[in-house]
C-alpha cells in the first residue's frame, strides 16, 4: 500500500451491524470533517466521491466497483456475521418492523397472491415456517454477497461482527482505524464515538435510542445455539454448511451437535 488512504470504505450486510456502523461512522466523519457519502450504486462511485479530501464511502450491501478496488488510495472496512444469527435476526426483524426505511419489506408481490413479504411472514403460523421462509428470500441475498465478497485484499480489513460486538476495550476497532491511516488522535476520537455508540458502551444505559430499538434486540453472538429451531438447522445445513465453512464460521458440517433447542438430537 504505496499511497495514503483517502477514501474509506465501509461495507457491511443486512443484518450484520448496519445500523450500528453507520452511526459510529457518521459520527466520526463529522467529528473529522470528513465528507460522508452512500455508494449505493458501486458503478458511478466517481460521482460521489469527491476527486480530493478523505472521504467515508459506504455501502451497506458490501459491493464495491472493482476500478474502486484498484484505487491505491482506497481501503476497505468489511464486517459479516455468524449467517445463522443473521437468519434469526432478520426473520424477527422482518415480520415486526415498521421502520418506513425497509419500503421493499411492504410492497405487495404477485409470487405471495398480492402479499407483501412482512404480511406473508405474519401470515405462517409457525417460526420453523417463517425462517425458511427468511433462508430462501433476503438471506440468501445477504449470503450471496458476503461470498462476493474479495477475502484476503490487501486494502481491505475484515471483522466479524462477534468480535465487534465484545471490543469493549475499542482495540479491534482501534486496529481497523490504523489499518486505514488514521493518526493516533484521530484513533482516539474514533475509539470514542465507537464505545459511545456501542450497546456495551454509550447505549447501555438507553437501549430504547434511535433505530437501536428495532433493529437491537440483544446483540449476543451465537444466538443459533440456543435459538434455531433443529427442522431449521439441518435444512439449514444443507443449503449452506458449505457456506458456513467457506466464511470460516465452521470447520466441518459436524455443528448440529451444538444445538441446545427443543429435538436438537
Amino acid at each position: 500500500m504505496t499511497a495514503p488512504a483517502r477514501i474509506l470504505c465501509v461495507g457491511t450486510h443486512h443484518k450484520t451491524g448496519t445500523v450500528w456502523m453507520r452511526r459510529v461512522w457518521r459520527e466520526i466523519a463529522q467529528a473529522l470533517d470528513l465528507a460522508f457519502v452512500g455508494v449505493h450504486r458501486p458503478g458511478v462511485w466517481r460521482e460521489k466521491i469527491p476527486d480530493t479530501g478523505r472521504v467515508v464511502a459506504v455501502n451497506w450491501g458490501g459491493k464495491f466497483a472493482k476500478d474502486l478496488w484498484e484505487q491505491e488510495d482506497a481501503r476497505f472496512l468489511h464486517v459479516i456475521r455468524d449467517p445463522r444469527d443473521i437468519l434469526l435476526s432478520g426473520a424477527r426483524y422482518h415480520d415486526t418492523t415498521s421502520a418506513p426505511t425497509e419500503k421493499w419489506l411492504f410492497k405487495p408481490r404477485d409470487d405471495l397472491d398480492g402479499k407483501s413479504y412482512q404480511q406473508h411472514l405474519q401470515s405462517l403460523a409457525r417460526p420453523e415456517d417463517k425462517l425458511v421462509f427468511e433462508m430462501g428470500e433476503m438471506h440468501q441475498k445477504s449470503m450471496d454477497e458476503m461470498r462476493a465478497w474479495p477475502y484476503g485484499h490487501a486494502r481491505a480489513f475484515d471483522v466479524r461482527y462477534e468480535d465487534l460486538i465484545v471490543d469493549t476495550n475499542c482495540a479491534l476497532f482501534s486496529e481497523a482505524l490504523k489499518f486505514m491511516d488514521f493518526s493516533e488522535e484521530e484513533i482516539a476520537i474514533g475509539a470514542r464515538l465507537f464505545y459511545a455508540n456501542s450497546i456495551f458502551g454509550g447505549l447501555a444505559d438507553n437501549p430504547e435510542e434511535g433505530r437501536t430499538k428495532t433493529h437491537v434486540k440483544s446483540g449476543k453472538p451465537a444466538q443459533w445455539v440456543t435459538k434455531l429451531p433443529a427442522e431449521v438447522a439441518r435444512l439449514y445445513l444443507d443449503r449452506h454448511g458449505d457456506d458456513l465453512i467457506a466464511l470460516g464460521y465452521e470447520q466441518d458440517k459436524n455443528w448440529l451437535a451444538r444445538l441446545q433447542t427443543k429435538e436438537a438430537a
